[in-house]
């Protein structure tokens, strides 16, 4: 792969990547993370190969579906960067595959060679030509567009030693951080299936009996919600005031032992109404910011059995935290989870939609200062509570089947999910200069994020992963 400069801020400031080595090599900093069972595809643009849009899906487990997914993945890419201004000139594809045990890496390779063509393919029947396509794993990759043994052997090329390539030590001068791999940010979400789950299961089960009944009620309604939001406040304040472990595995352990059974499913039963999740939502900066996203991923870990699409509204929850203190891949990660819990859960979609196309948070976050803001001076002036919306509860599932809730006329899953009100529309924030395939650049300023955008694919997040643009 030919040499390329891509300039970015003041003149001659950039990152130059020479040949497929040091694109794999950027690729975590081009995400945020460290992809696993993935497929990845940035878009190319310039003769310097400037990196644009990105998007990134599970592999799906049936080759079956690999046309159809190829052929949707390509459209979103292309379709996604002509909206936000560009149509691609090329495009680069890797997939991120560790083998199971026992297997190895050119196993994995060759298996997913034919996914590689199909992309392939379908990019070419769009007019944009893949550049490379790339395989990664079990510490090597390979190239599936260069026949040449000399550069690309079978048996793969090794991967560099982390943290010593140029782009590494850019990223590190720019603030750009990697968190981990995507397998080690989604268990930080994702429900418990060790220690005591049956526990949870009856506590969820209990708090259900005792809350639903009362939310059918628009007075018990809003007593059911100012409840949720004091208790939910009181953990968010015990969380703020105990250490924190420096490892995340032991940080999370340490957070779920603060919170009881019975607290856990109390919260996570009143955040199924709408208008307190939006309530809920209003912690999302400043101090309260980071002990309410450990709350909101303590009360995801929590929605074990059954209740594993009442996730949806804490996963969201932590999505918008995330997203809105700057951490674009853990939001990402954060609102694909929810969609994979609730494919229809519309706050989560339109929070993923407007990360994914390098929105503003600001504009979501005035919405909710200017709505505390006129509920506190209501409640001042002892006009009472800011009315309460009636929202849609979920009721909790048993033995893996709905119950429909008593007088609702309807199964316990909403068909709809509101965003804050009242409306608002979110503004484009500018984006630094991209960097390419050849040239990866980062602004040199202290916490800057890499940027670039990407649309993801729906029928993704239906089938339980996560797509949209990385950072």
């Amino acid at each position: 792969m030919n040499s390329h400069r891509e300039p970015t801020g003041p003149a001659d400031e950039q990152v130059t990547l020479r040949g497929p080595a040091e694109l794999v090599d950027a690729l975590p900093y081009v995400l945020g993370f460290h992809p696993t069972d993935s497929i990845v595809m940035v878009a190319l643009h310039g003769s310097s190969g400037r990196f644009g849009g990105r998007l990134r899906l599970g592999i799906p487990r049936a080759a079956q579906e690999w046309p159809a997914v190829a052929k949707q993945l390509a459209e979103c890419l292309v379709e996604g960067s002509e909206r936000r201004g560009a149509r691609p000139d090329g495009i680069v594809v890797f997939l991120c595959q560790d083998p199971p045990e026992g297997g190895t890496g050119r196993q994995v390779m060759e298996r997913l060679r034919p996914l590689a063509q199909r992309l392939r393919t379908a990019c070419g029947t769009l007019d944009v030509p893949v550049y490379e396509a790339l395989c990664i794993s079990d510490g090597r990759f390979w190239s599936y567009c260069c026949p040449d043994a000399r550069c690309c052997p079978p048996e793969g090329n090794p991967l560099g030693v982390p943290g010593t390539s140029a782009m590494a030590a850019a990223a590190a001068y720019a603030g750009i951080h990697v968190r981990g791999t995507l397998r080690e940010m989604e268990a930080r979400l994702t429900p418990w299936t060790a220690g005591d789950t049956a526990g949870q299961v009856r506590a969820l089960d209990a708090a259900g009996s005792a809350i639903v009944p009362r939310i059918l009620d628009a007075q018990g309604r809003q007593q059911v919600a100012a409840e949720t939001l004091a208790l939910a406040e009181q953990l968010r304040r015990r969380l703020a005031e105990a250490e924190t472990a420096t490892g995340w595995a032991e940080a999370d352990a340490a957070d779920d032992r603060l919170i009881s059974h019975e607290e856990a499913a109390s919260v996570i039963l009143g955040l199924q109404d709408r208008t307190t999740r939006d309530r809920a939502a209003e912690c999302m900066e400043g101090p309260d910011a980071a002990p309410a996203l450990r709350l909101w991923r303590a009360l995801a870990r929590r929605c074990v059995g059954g209740y594993a699409e009442h996730a949806a509204a804490p996963l969201t929850l932590a999505g918008w935290v995330a997203w809105s203190t700057g951490d674009e891949p853990g939001a990402r990660v954060a609102l694909g989870l929810a969609l994979r819990a609730d494919p229809g859960y519309l706050f989560a979609r339109l929070l993923h939609q407007a990360c994914n196309d390098g929105l503003d948070p600001e504009d979501l976050r005035i919405c909710l200062r200017t709505e505390r803001t006129e509920r506190e001076t209501r409640e001042a002036a002892g006009e009472g509570a800011a009315r309460h919306e009636p929202g849609r509860p979920r009721g909790p599932r048993r033995r893996g089947r709905r119950v429909r809730l008593v007088g609702a006329g309807r199964t316990s899953r909403p068909s709809r999910s509101g965003a804050p009100k009242p409306p608002v529309t979110l503004r484009k924030k500018p984006r630094p200069a991209a960097a390419g395939p050849a040239a990866v650049s980062s602004r040199r300023r202290p916490g800057a994020r890499a940027a670039g955008s990407r649309r993801g694919a729906q029928s993704g997040a239906q089938s339980g992963a996560q797509s949209g643009r990385q950072p």
